[in-house]
C-alpha cells in the first residue's frame, strides 16, 4: 500500500511543482477513487450474494490508472488479495501502466498535456 500511496504523492508534488501535468495527475487520482469504490461495491455484493464486478473490468480499471486505488482497496478491505490468478493480471496491469507512463515520459508525449 505504501508503493500505491507514494506513486499518488509523487506525481500530486511533480504536479504542484509544474513536472507533470494535472489532467495526468487527475486522471490517476480519480481512476484510483473510481476503482476503490468499485472494489468496495464488489466486496459488499459478495458478502450478499449479489451481482459481482467482472474481474476483467477491475484489470481494465488498474490498467488505465487506477491500480493505486485498487491496490489501496485490496489491502485495506481484503478483496481479492488472495487469488493467485487474479492477483498476477493486477500486477501485470500495473506494470504496463507504468511502462506506457514512462514511455509518455520518456517521448516528451505526455508533456503535450501541459
Amino acid at each position: 500500500m505504501l508503493f500505491a500511496i507514494s506513486f499518488l504523492g509523487l506525481l500530486t508534488a511533480a504536479c504542484y511543482w509544474h513536472f507533470f501535468p494535472l489532467v495526468i495527475t487527475g486522471l490517476y487520482l480519480g481512476l484510483s477513487l473510481m476503482t476503490f469504490i468499485v472494489y468496495a461495491l464488489d466486496k459488499s455484493a459478495a458478502k450478499r450474494g449479489n451481482w459481482r464486478t467482472q474481474e476483467r473490468t477491475l484489470h481494465l480499471l488498474s490498467l488505465f490508472g487506477g491500480w493505486p486505488g485498487a491496490l489501496m482497496a485490496q489491502n485495506l478491505l481484503r478483496h481479492k488479495s488472495v487469488k493467485t490468478s487474479f492477483r498476477t493480471r493486477y500486477w501485470l496491469s500495473v506494470v504496463v501502466n507504468l511502462a506506457l507512463l514512462g514511455y509518455g515520459i520518456q517521448s516528451g508525449q505526455i508533456h503535450r498535456f501541459i
